[in-house]
């Protein structure tokens, strides 16, 4: 959170947790997404690119900062809408870590084409208390997201578990390599290869916890639908569903991105 620029004091009162019965349903009042863009235009922009990085590509390629940012980020329509649904899980459940330090990846910077999603497990965050010692205190926590924000045929819940089942049975152990891989060549984050390798070399060190998530960010108008077909009994073990519901989504993320492309005209100052 910290490369985001965003304090997690702020961030953890917008989402309201309701009590349920075999899953997490969270609610994001109107009034904070209606600060949304003011508040996470930076933020969002940091998870496609650092404020450094962004500086030496606008000079080395002697264009606008501006124009890097447009080559960097999707077009509205599905893949904004899936990008911003796995940003808004990344602070979801980076805002339940609110007592501890949570590092992860930025995977939004390694995509090779912006029309598309990035690969590899939606989010994958560290949390290491004794580091740089390794101990059995320490936790990975990994989520498949996905988003709805207009009517369809397209069920959320029932992706976002058969996704979260995929990254237990092979996808997150194959993500972090591709990360560690990644990390030698680009600018993905606070984490650092150490870090990646005491979970991919995991006998080498203390037993870890790997918590594994599904995340559906879903607009309010739609979410009674999705939920009255959800039977909690069928939630796999291990698997901890959370649905988030975000009032306008399609609105919220269109003016959220716009307001991403118009933070680079005023020159904000880099993150220390």
């Amino acid at each position: 959170m910290i490369d985001l620029g965003l304090q997690i004091d702020a961030v953890v009162p917008w989402f309201a947790v309701e009590p349920t019965v075999g899953y997490t349903r969270v609610a994001v009042a109107a009034e904070d997404t209606a600060t949304w863009d003011d508040i996470l235009d930076n933020a969002v922009r940091r998870c496609y690119i650092s404020d450094g990085q962004l500086a030496e590509r606008a000079h080395a390629a002697n264009v606008p900062p501006a124009e890097i940012v447009a080559a960097l980020l999707p077009d509205p329509g599905p893949v904004m809408s899936g990008d911003f649904g796995e940003i808004v899980g990344y602070i979801y459940l980076a805002s339940r870590e609110a007592a501890t330090a949570v590092i992860g990846p930025k995977r939004w910077r390694l995509k090779n084409d912006r029309t598309k999603p990035a690969p590899g497990s939606d989010i994958v965050q560290l949390i290491l208390p004794q580091w740089p010692q390794a101990s059995d205190q320490d936790r990975i926590v990994c989520a498949e997201v996905k988003a709805k924000a207009t009517a369809g045929n397209f069920a959320p819940i029932t992706a976002a578990i058969e996704g979260s089942q995929k990254d237990r049975t092979s996808r997150l152990s194959r993500t972090l390599v591709w990360l560690r891989e990644r990390s030698l060549l680009q600018d993905i984050g606070t984490v650092t290869i150490p870090q990646l390798n005491r979970f991919i070399n995991a006998t080498e060190h203390p037993p870890h916890v790997r918590q594994y998530h599904a995340i559906v960010v879903i607009c309010s108008n739609l979410v009674e639908a999705e939920l009255a077909t959800l039977v909690p009994a069928t939630i796999p073990e291990g698997c901890a569903l959370a649905v988030i519901s975000v009032p306008h989504l399609q609105n919220t993320y269109t003016t959220v991105f716009e307001a991403v492309h118009q933070s680079v005209a005023a020159a904000p100052e880099p993150l220390p």
